[in-house]
């Protein structure tokens, strides 16, 4: 048996934009002019631009929304330009660039994880914050790394060239010698690196050529009651009032070149910084984000966002929510489970918030009938340029393979909540069964060198978790799980069960309910281990379910993947193929450098409901609630509020600016991107999307689709009124 472990991403987020990305026809089927322009067939706001290919549709709309830059200054190889002061901040966030020093901006929960691991109970920096009074005090941190885009190349011509007869395995093979071949002979510096990532599903290719830095030292951070302030509440919501940022600094070589870290790097000289700008924001307002959104899938056709709305988010909601209610119950009643399972349920709360209000906004948005209504004109424009042959059989096919296909996504995910998210008790004897994949495929060595680290992890897990809570959050999940699966592909165990019977049989009886017991169990050898697992009910319950997945679902799934991943690259060749330059087919995100634009703007999410586009500190302190570890208000901001003394950065009515929205579509690796006002000055620091337009990732609506940003105005006013730190305001160049 080949037990699989699968990541939060579920099959229908990974499938399409995180493999071969689809699309892009050079000359044979559109002109230079076309490229990045889009069609009819999805006319919509929004778009996720690549900097270098901004010329033409894009730079006239920017124009027109107010933008004064050219778009030389976005991106430029011969000069310096926004994109030098805009580096990915450790491979999931996005930065920028603050001083001539190297001072570097990101959200603070971007860099929560450096945070946490410099604090101590005698220094908590999480939360009390902290500011490095000089360049001697800035923290080192292992393993973090920023990384700048040198040049950006189109390669599409280089890495499909021998591939038009190839099967999809041949093919795929075939293109990924082709870009080893394009990254070994393209100009780049001894210190430089190059990768090419697939567009527009695979039929666009485009070279990057970085430099990653990877002496990155932490500067500053404010305390988690400012940075995180409204904490799992206001997660995903507005009105917001979080101060999320932290500050770094990026460190080279005397060259100014990349340097592992050294006492003797220096601050970086960047090519480009941004100003910081003081004049604020207002409605209507330009707002440019750059940054590195990571997964959108834009042009699924009809039936996919379906399967989403009334399958797919409704199964992954409903077992979190049963999972959840059982925890917060027992929270409530007792402080140290609280305090046991806070994290664990912010963790699985995060997402099902999410996909709660991403099914709210594509319902609200009627984006499945909208998304037909685009398949009829689209099959329209094929009969006008008579490609009926060619590409008339596609929404046909996305309609079996989606039926299809169907009961394995659900059963795929179901499985991957059930065994992954939600019930220690099951991803432990998961883990157990790994190692013991690990003894019968690369021997007793390769066992024993685990099992010191796998009992590292066990202690973490144990040192979260309540015995009683996990058994009662089983008892529900099983129990939802089995009612749920499509019946063919449940086992047998489960088929008229008892969820209490089952439930107490397997937790009185299982070494797996503890660490001793598990412990116990490592330190057996090997032959003792195998058959501690063959005894035990609960490892036996889960071996049942991972060979289900194994035998029954997974390989169906991925066949069935397979086929849809060739159809809608085809899909792709055809939009593309019909569009023309007034329409927007942009690509879909797949963690490289972007431009989106739109305006400061508030929105209406429900009859009789109107949001405003900024908020202020008064909202803090309307939310403020003492000692709540989501809602609590440092002593020093309170006074500084009582006082109104908010410097050179509050507003002439004696206001605090905090946050404000935009039109800009943005996505998870969004956080941290600068928001840019008309002129190339930094206004606020990107770090979150509403909750009514958290379904952009799948269909942007301009009317309920808005990203949110902390003001600037508030970032310095922290820094220096706050912290006393206004020495690093001083490294800035602020514009009046």
């Amino acid at each position: 048996m080949a037990i699989r472990f699968y990541m939060e991403v579920s099959p229908l987020e990974k499938r399409h934009p995180h493999r071969t990305l689809i699309i892009f026809y050079m000359k044979r089927f559109l002109k230079i002019a076309l490229f990045f322009s889009v069609i009819v067939l999805h006319a919509q706001q929004g778009g996720m631009w690549i900097p270098s290919l901004l010329e033409g549709m894009n730079a006239k709309e920017m124009k027109t929304l107010g933008m004064k830059m050219s778009v030389a200054d976005i991106y430029s190889v011969n000069k310096s330009s926004l994109k030098d002061a805009a580096p990915h901040f450790n491979g999931g966030c996005s930065s920028e660039i603050i001083s001539d020093r190297g001072l570097l901006l990101t959200n603070h929960h971007c860099g929560y994880g450096q945070i946490q691991a410099h604090s101590t109970l005698q220094n908590d920096y999480l939360e009390h914050g902290f500011w490095a009074k000089n360049l001697s005090e800035e923290l080192p941190n292992k393993d973090l790394k920023v990384t700048f885009i040198v040049r950006i190349e189109d390669v599409t011509q280089q890495v499909l060239k021998g591939t038009e007869q190839l099967n999809e395995a041949e093919k795929a093979q075939h293109i990924e010698q082709n870009i080893a071949q394009v990254i070994k002979d393209a100009p780049k510096e001894t210190w430089q690196e190059g990768s090419v990532k697939a567009f527009y599903y695979g039929n666009q290719y485009i070279l990057f050529i970085t430099e990653t830095f990877k002496d990155v030292r932490l500067v500053g951070a404010p305390p988690s009651s400012i940075g995180k302030f409204g904490s799992d509440t206001d997660n995903w919501v507005w009105p917001r009032h979080t101060g999320d940022f932290s500050l770094f600094r990026v460190y080279a070589d005397k060259n100014n070149h990349p340097a592992e870290y050294s006492l003797d790097n220096v601050p970086y000289r960047p090519k480009h910084f941004f100003p910081v700008s003081l004049k604020g924001v207002k409605e209507g307002d330009f707002v440019m984000v750059f940054g590195y959104p990571g997964t959108t899938q834009e042009y699924l056709p009809a039936v996919a966002v379906e399967q989403i709305q009334n399958v797919i988010n409704p199964a992954r909601i409903g077992i979190r929510d049963v999972a959840l209610k059982v925890q917060d119950e027992y929270m409530r009643k007792d402080q140290a489970i609280k305090i046991k399972y806070a994290a664990k349920f912010a963790r699985v709360a995060n997402y099902w918030k999410k996909w709660i209000g991403e099914t709210k906004g594509l319902k609200k948005s009627d984006a499945v009938a909208l998304k037909k209504q685009q398949e009829e004109k689209f099959t329209q424009m094929l009969q006008k340029a008579k490609k009926q042959a060619q590409y008339g059989q596609l929404l046909p096919q996305f309609a079996t393979l989606y039926k299809e296909i169907e009961p394995y996504n659900l059963a795929y995910n179901l499985y991957s909540e059930l065994m992954f998210r939600n019930v220690d008790l099951l991803t432990n004897a998961f883990r157990l069964l790994q190692l013991q994949q690990v003894l019968e495929s690369k021997g007793e060595q390769s066992f024993e060198s685990r099992k010191e680290n796998l009992l590292k992890t066990f202690q973490s897990v144990f040192k979260d978790n309540d015995k009683q809570v996990d058994k009662a959050v089983f008892e529900k999940v099983i129990a939802f799980y089995a009612a749920n699966m499509p019946k063919q592909l449940l086992v047998s165990s489960l088929q008229n069960f008892d969820a209490k019977q089952l439930t107490e049989k397997l937790y009185s009886d299982s070494f797996v309910t503890s660490y001793e017991g598990i412990a116990k169990v490592l330190a057996l050898p090997a032959d003792a281990y195998k058959q501690a697992l063959k005894n035990d009910l609960a490892v036996q319950f889960v071996m049942e379910l991972a060979q289900m997945n194994d035998s029954q679902v997974y390989p169906a799934y991925q066949r069935l993947d397979t086929q849809i991943q060739a159809l809608q690259r085809t899909y792709m060749k055809a939009i593309l193929e019909l569009s023309k330059p007034s329409d927007r087919i942009f690509p879909d995100a797949n963690s490289t450098l972007r431009v989106t634009y739109g305006k400061v703007a508030g929105y209406v999410p429900a009859d009789g409901v109107t949001y405003s586009a900024t908020t202020t500190l008064d909202g803090v302190m309307e939310k403020y609630v003492p000692a709540d570890y989501e809602f609590d208000v440092p002593a020093r901001l309170r006074e500084l509020y009582a006082k109104k003394d908010y410097g050179r950065y509050g507003t002439k009515d004696g206001k605090m600016p905090l946050c404000f929205l935009s039109t800009c579509h943005t996505t998870g690796g969004n956080s941290g991107s600068p928001a840019i006002d008309a002129h190339g000055n930094l206004i606020g620091l990107n770090f979150d999307r509403v909750w009514e337009g958290t379904m952009s990732d799948i269909h942007y609506d301009p009317k309920i689709c808005r990203n949110i940003m902390v003001d600037m105005r508030y970032v310095l006013f922290v820094i220096d009124k706050y912290a006393g730190a206004g020495y690093l305001v001083d490294e800035m160049k602020l514009v009046k």
